[in-house]
């Protein structure tokens, strides 16, 4: 799962990605484009369940699952013509699964704004509108080509005929997102080539300063409006809090949080959104070796969670071991478990639970 980063500059986006990924590694200067190349790193999912799995379990190690931050250089009014390296940051957005949108929630007067004042809806307006427009850059581009190709293809005049309502579509100001005719084949094929930036999951990241952590200021409550009548989240955090308490061990942190009026960290609340947004659970596998938390797609059956860890144990799958692990938990493991009557065993038509602990059988 890839997490790109977006936004105008100097809004917080590489403070944001030095907290979240607990690096330093993206420059965070107060002038515009100090970020040229996207900075990528792949960090832990915090889980607090493979702790307490460890716990009984004792492994030589603990794996947890990982996420992918993108830290994408800041955008400006104009990017999608190339304004400001716009074509090149846009082009790295497109390789993301889902897009945290960070917004400036705070006035401080030596931290410059590329707009010279602080305004949520606008900053969040500019950037969309960008998004749009490469999009829309993108599909004439294609529409060109089935153009030449539907005088003899009557798959090509198909899909030239919804590729051109969703031109109308988007020329309305409407986002990819919301096209009526997203089920049809047509569609698919064309979201699978052009990769619309406008159909990707967005929410937000309200960066305030500490005093708006513990309770919403006038810039947060119109991000959450105008959120909400878009069908979007907010995360609200504090970037540079974040950043200085990368060195902080858990209780440390905890207790800092919690002084602030906080009951989380940014990084966690924007991992669980990401997760959630993109319908992404997590099984575990517990053994002395290791304890490991796998991601998969809410929905998946057991032969393709197995294959997940690998490909021969989708091809040669007879059953999964199955104990939840509410129960490996309560019956101390999974001797217990078993002793108790916890433990399944089921076949290829189980669809996998958030929390599953599971050992899979199969051929070789």
């Amino acid at each position: 799962m890839k997490v790109g980063i977006v936004g105008l500059p100097n809004v917080g986006k590489s403070t944001t990605f030095n907290a979240l990924t607990k690096t330093q590694n993206a420059e965070a200067q107060n002038y515009p484009f100090c970020t040229i190349e996207p900075n990528k790193a792949i960090v832990p999912v915090p889980d607090e369940r493979i702790e307490e799995l460890a716990k009984i379990v004792n492994p030589d190690r603990i794996q947890y699952s990982t996420i992918e931050f993108v830290d994408i250089a800041g955008l400006v009014k104009g990017a999608s013509k190339g304004e400001g390296l716009g074509n090149q940051f846009l082009a790295n957005i497109r390789e993301t699964d889902i897009i945290l949108h960070m917004v400036r929630c705070f006035d401080d007067p030596n931290v410059i704004h590329v707009e010279n004042s602080v305004d949520p809806i606008r900053d969040v307006e500019i950037i969309e509108q960008e998004l749009l427009y490469a999009d829309m850059q993108t599909l004439e581009k294609r529409i060109a080509k089935l153009q030449k190709q539907a005088k003899g293809s009557k798959e090509a005049k198909k899909q030239l005929e919804l590729a051109e309502e969703l031109m109308e579509w988007l020329a309305e100001g409407n986002p990819v997102k919301t096209f009526p005719k997203k089920d049809e084949e047509e569609f698919k094929v064309l979201e699978k080539e052009l990769n619309f930036l406008t159909n990707k999951e967005i929410f937000y990241g309200a960066n305030v300063d500490e005093e708006g952590l513990a309770e919403d200021n006038e810039y947060v409550k119109a991000l959450k409006e105008y959120a909400a009548k878009h069908g979007r989240e907010v995360i609200k955090l504090c970037a540079k809090l974040e950043e200085e308490m990368v060195d902080m061990s858990d209780e440390e942190k905890k207790e800092f949080l919690e002084s602030l009026g906080a009951k989380e960290s940014g990084l966690d609340q924007i991992i669980r959104k990401a997760y959630e947004k993109l319908d992404l659970i997590s099984y575990f596998t517990a053994g002395k070796i290791e304890v490991r938390s796998w991601t998969i797609k809410r929905g998946t059956k057991a032969p393709q969670a197995a294959g997940v860890i690998h490909t021969d144990f989708e091809k040669g799958f007879i059953r999964a071991e199955v104990i939840s692990y509410e129960d490996f938990i309560k019956y101390g493991g999974e001797q217990g478990a078993k002793e108790a009557g916890a433990m399944r065993l089921e076949g290829k038509d189980y669809v996998v639970q958030d929390g599953d602990v599971m050992h899979f059988r199969f051929n070789v």
